[in-house]
């Protein structure tokens, strides 16, 4: 049962990385993204039939700028997984009071990403900006490091959220990294997909565009929740309940 409340939380932490990509500060600038880590035109990528070379290209540039910002989370996840190690072995019950720590940060993200109040340290653009793309593939993944290391505020406060999670039910480096991954997976596929689809995103975009101040508050809910189960300590209680629900043999 505790290995299904593990689940619980990476499910959540894909979750976030989802609706991450929805924020008012990521999904309008996806476009212009696409463009820059790839070199193609509007012209080209928004075709409703792209050549092959162009999807190619498309494919191999978006995997690899999602690879560089993996790689970052991944190893603000390792560092947190060893953080909370230390200070489970230095204090004793060191990990409940991470937990009941992590759960105010989280449920303080969330009241800030529903925008019932707003916490000054939040805000502010911090982008760091590459101007001139450095060539070649290479040169993406350092752009997808540079999306991770400065894109604030519409991921800071949900990437921070996954963090204090990961320190406060994780206890190691590998399951705060295998979390912070599950985070970039779901940031990282809906992005290549809309590369892949660029007409199809172009016409999803124009439709949704008007809702992402409510995807944005329900993420903020979102957060919120799982802030009350993390203080609490009611993920692996919330495994068991979810476990009882599956069909025999699932």
């Amino acid at each position: 049962m505790t290995f299904f409340g593990s689940d619980l939380t990476f499910w959540i932490a894909f979750s976030a990385g989802f609706l991450s990509f929805f924020s008012p500060c990521v999904l309008p600038l996806i476009p212009s993204y696409i463009t820059y880590i790839t070199g193609l035109s509007f012209g080209q990528l928004q075709e409703a039939h792209p050549a092959r070379k162009v999807r190619l290209t498309v494919l191999i540039h978006s995997v690899t700028f999602v690879l560089g910002f993996s790689a970052v989370f991944i190893g603000m996840g390792a560092l947190a997984g060893v953080a909370s190690s230390t200070f489970q072995t230095v204090m004793k019950d060191g990990l409940i009071w991470l937990q009941r720590a992590g759960g105010v940060l989280v449920f303080l993200f969330g009241v800030h990403m529903s925008g019932l109040f707003h916490f000054g340290l939040l805000l502010g653009d911090k982008r760091i900006q590459l101007h001139n793309k450095p060539g070649g593939v290479a040169g993406t993944f350092l752009v997808g490091i540079a999306f991770a290391a400065g894109w604030t505020p519409c991921i800071g406060p949900i990437l921070g959220a996954i963090l204090a999670m990961a320190a406060g039910t994780s206890g190691s480096a590998g399951k705060s990294m295998f979390l912070l991954g599950s985070y970039a997976a779901g940031l990282g596929i809906p992005f290549i997909v809309s590369g892949l689809l660029f007409h199809g995103f172009l016409d999803f975009f124009k439709r949704f565009r008007t809702h992402i101040r409510k995807m944005e508050f329900f993420t903020g809910l979102l957060l919120m929740v799982v802030g009350i189960l993390l203080f609490f300590g009611l993920f692996n209680t919330m495994g068991t309940v979810l476990y009882q629900w599956l069909p025999a043999g699932a």
